[in-house]
């Protein structure tokens, strides 16, 4: 049994990205508690938790990325299995959200599944939710209990200015993004530009203009994830083709879906920056492609919850 800082503390790790649930807990100083995954025959998830969780607060790190269900699963029927066991609290660490793009309705008869998602979790028994840069601030809204909305930006943007990149504009690949574009100009000091582009289907992406002066300059292109990579290579293009010189690219979560890999490889992209919220396998790891670590962050931000501290500190320069 783990005492920290006065509270009974274990930490569970999920299928989705083990080597982070290691550092996490290897930052915090409490090793990780065994788990057992298992499946029947015809593919129903077992889950066996061999120690006492009784009377504890649990943190439990699964990332909602592919496959997208089976990790869901995954976490709910975790969640159950602590919740029955009377673990104290039940804090789910997902740095990556899954389904978090369907935040609304854009059409009519579209579900909200980024909704659906958190009702599920919360009837599970989560009692609070951590995640990493999601893709809409609304979806804190869902939940009735405390949900924490971490950012990446202190780790991209720091490993970016240690860069010296000359001239830098940051770039929006649309218009959704400009908050997050600009919050990156103003750590480094920098102009913004916006891609005004159209989706005429999920994952296709069409550039129709360039807002803000970029000839001349070395482009950074940030978003929050990188799934087929369509968007941040037609956005390259387009900025190539204006003027520019050098172009990175940077997320938080790197689905890198499809033929997202060969794409990059062949665009005119020079590094991609990215974090690990998302555990990638050797195939999609490339030269051009920079994979930053969360865990002392979200470690620093597990013990902070442990001491009942605000985390927004952790965010600061």
């Amino acid at each position: 049994m783990a005492v920290f800082h006065g509270s009974k503390v274990k930490i569970f790790a999920l299928s989705s990205n083990k080597k982070l649930a290691k550092d996490i807990a290897d930052y915090v100083g409490i090793p990780l508690s065994g788990c057992d995954v298992d499946r029947f025959a015809d593919g129903e998830i077992n889950i066996d938790i061999p120690e006492t969780v009784r009377g504890h607060r649990v943190f439990v790190i699964q990332s909602t990325c592919d496959p997208v269900n089976e990790h869901y699963m995954e976490l709910l029927i975790m969640i159950d299995a602590l919740k029955r066991a009377s673990a104290r609290e039940i804090n789910v660490l997902m740095p990556y959200y899954g389904y978090s793009r369907q935040d609304r309705k854009a059409r009519a008869r579209e579900p909200i599944s980024a909704k659906l998602m958190a009702d599920l979790l919360q009837k599970a028994g989560a009692s609070r939710v951590i995640s990493m840069d999601l893709h809409a601030g609304q979806i804190q809204g869902f939940y009735d209990v405390p949900i924490d909305n971490f950012r990446a930006l202190p780790i991209l943007a720091g490993y970016l200015r240690e860069k010296n990149i000359n001239n830098p504009v940051v770039v929006s690949p649309d218009h959704g993004g400009v908050a997050r574009a600009r919050a990156m100009a103003d750590v480094l000091n920098a102009p913004i530009a916006i891609i005004d582009k159209m989706r005429p289907e999920p994952n296709e992406a069409k550039v129709m203009n360039i807002i803000g002066k970029v000839k001349g300059s070395d482009c950074i292109i940030i978003d929050d994830m990188i799934d087929t990579a369509e968007s941040i290579t037609a956005a390259a293009d387009a900025l190539a083709e204006a003027g520019a010189k050098n172009l990175y690219a940077c997320c938080t979560h790197p689905l890198l879906s499809g033929d997202a890999v060969e794409r990059i490889k062949q665009s005119r992209i020079k590094e991609i920056v990215c974090t690990d919220t998302i555990e990638l396998p050797e195939e999609k790891k490339f030269d051009k492609l920079v994979q930053l670590s969360v865990a002392n962050l979200l470690g620093q931000g597990i013990i902070h919850i442990i001491d009942d501290r605000g985390v927004s500190s952790l965010f600061t320069f």
